[in-house]
């Protein structure tokens, strides 16, 4: 089999992952008539997130691999919030804990490899690379806000500014896939963009009518 189409396919069942969240997070809300952060959303969110990681090393793409790094135990911890950690087996809880130490261990004993397959890959110059890291890195700290945010407020919530912050990283990060020829990264963020607006309609209209009813 072609490994190109394995990577690929591999790329595209990350990025199924993630809409699938967004669209069931999406219909959760408009029957709900506000913005809700439901389990299954974290759950769609953490297989989608190994996956792209997967299919970030194996196209030399470290910024892809930087903005999974960055959002995995928030994605643990928002599980335990809704009460789904409980109910998972510790083996596998131990294996979810232990993957991106694992993975970091495995990177520093082959670093010299890492450094040129990931920051001396002539496919993706050192500007590039920058640009695709910033859009990645924006796009998921709108996650250390949401877990910033609902800690404060003792529960796992999708708040208002997630959105706003999701809508400006996607953006970044459709740009840096037009300029990567990577259809992965389009046309999955593509789909998130129409969510994250209507997120934020729905909200406003649900704060709206909140102030009028007190």
């Amino acid at each position: 089999m072609d490994s190109h189409f394995v990577i690929l396919s591999i790329g595209f069942l990350a990025q199924l992952f993630f809409s699938a969240r967004i669209l069931v997070q999406w219909v959760l809300s408009e029957r709900a008539k506000h913005v809700v952060s439901p389990s299954i959303f974290w759950i769609l969110s953490l297989a989608g997130s190994s996956l792209l990681c997967l299919y970030g090393w194996l196209r030399d793409d470290f910024s892809i691999i930087l903005g999974q790094f960055i959002t995995y135990y928030i994605y643990l911890w928002n599980l335990k919030e809704n009460g789904i950690w409980k109910k998972i087996p510790e083996i596998v809880k131990g294996i979810f804990l232990l993957t991106p130490m694992v993975v970091t261990v495995f990177m520093s004993l082959n670093l010299t490899q890492f450094i040129d397959n990931f920051f001396r890959n002539e496919q993706i110059p050192l500007w590039l690379l920058i640009f695709g890291s910033i859009g990645q890195v924006i796009f998921t700290l709108r996650f250390v806000y949401q877990w910033i945010y609902s800690y404060h407020h003792k529960e796992s919530v999708l708040p208002t500014g997630f959105w706003i912050i999701s809508l400006i990283g996607a953006s970044i990060i459709v740009i840096y896939g037009i300029l990567r020829l990577d259809i992965v990264l389009i046309l999955g963020q593509s789909f998130g963009l129409i969510a994250y607006i209507r997120n934020l309609y729905i909200e406003y209209h649900y704060s709206k009518s909140v102030a009028h009813e007190n």
